[in-house]
């Protein structure tokens, strides 16, 4: 009988630490509640756009009928992922997209070097300016901006090849030609983002201690040196976090911007995973297929995540948990 009530009194331990920890975090809750209540909207949204919309996946997996519904539609399994992988449009779609996200991934120290130049500046008046001119491109729409890249590479108004007439050039159809279609997606991305990028970095610099600068100017360290030594690993957690977000989301290339500067003639280059997302499953209503191939990028982003994270944890950096 000993023995039973030990037992029984060594399992209810764990229990009653349980609730006393239960407890204590409900009365935290309760304490701040007026923190939750601003936290609330935020969880609503994720809740209500990002994790209900989940239970549509699964006509990934269903031959979908609008009329019968998600649950009424039958199962086919892995049918439409089949169905993709076979596609004579694979390749290209692939190629692409991988393309493209491999370009923008190339431009990520662009801002890095930006904003390490420019804390180095000391007129507080041509910094401002400087800030100002490259921060009020992000500010552009995606409309707006693809807009004037017509507007400028027109091949008979256009300035550029104005320029190319005027010193005995031939104009270029810059949209026609399928080899200019990524140089021009990520040069003008980089005009448009490389402001902001400089802001999240700056705002890292602001937070290094000045100390540690006079400390090496007092030692003869010359701006490289305190560049490479201070600054650099100062903003690395925030450089990382950006990389590692960046590359789990690496597949999900702007589709606004690549469907706008899209033709016929470039369609060889331009196609990616969200275009033809979008012609096969809202213009060509085949959504289920639309989905297989969407769920299928999903997945290959949240590995790439998964991947990068654990690589920066084990080399002792910064990670997202």
């Amino acid at each position: 009988m000993e023995v039973q009530e030990q037992t029984a009194i060594q399992k209810s331990k764990p229990i009653a630490v349980k609730k006393q920890k239960l407890s204590k975090r409900m009365k935290k809750i309760w304490k701040n509640y007026d923190l939750y209540l601003l936290l609330l909207p935020t969880l609503l949204y994720f809740l209500i756009f990002h994790y209900l919309p989940m239970y549509g996946v699964q006509i990934a997996f269903k031959n979908f009928n609008p009329v019968l519904g998600i649950n009424g539609s039958p199962w086919i399994g892995f049918s439409q992922f089949e169905r993709f992988f076979n596609s004579y449009q694979l390749w290209t779609v692939l190629k692409n997209t991988l393309g493209l996200a491999l370009l923008e991934l190339a431009t990520f120290p662009i801002p890095i070097v930006m904003a390490l130049l420019l804390n180095q500046l000391t007129s507080r008046k041509y910094k401002r300016i400087v800030q100002t001119v490259t921060y009020a491109p992000h500010f552009i729409s995606v409309v707006v901006l693809v807009g004037m890249l017509y507007l400028f590479l027109s091949p008979r108004t256009g300035i550029i090849n104005q320029f190319l007439v005027l010193i005995g050039m031939e104009p270029i159809f810059f949209f026609g030609i399928p080899e200019w279609f990524k140089p021009l997606f990520i040069s003008s991305g980089v005009w448009q983002n490389l402001g902001w990028g400089m802001i999240i970095y700056l705002a890292a610099l602001s937070g290094i201690s000045p100390e540690l600068h006079e400390a090496a100017i007092m030692d003869g360290a010359s701006k490289i040196r305190r560049i490479w030594h201070i600054d650099i690993p100062g903003i690395m957690p925030t450089v990382i976090i950006l990389l590692i977000l960046g590359i789990g989301n690496l597949l999900n290339v702007g589709f606004e911007k690549v469907y706008l500067m899209q033709n016929s003639l470039n369609v060889s280059s331009s196609e990616i995973i969200q275009t033809h997302v979008y012609k096969t499953g809202l213009l060509g209503a085949q959504y289920s297929y639309a989905a297989a191939v969407g769920l299928f990028n999903s997945i290959i982003n949240f590995i790439l995540l998964i991947f990068i994270n654990q690589a920066a944890k084990k080399a002792g950096q910064a990670s997202l948990w």
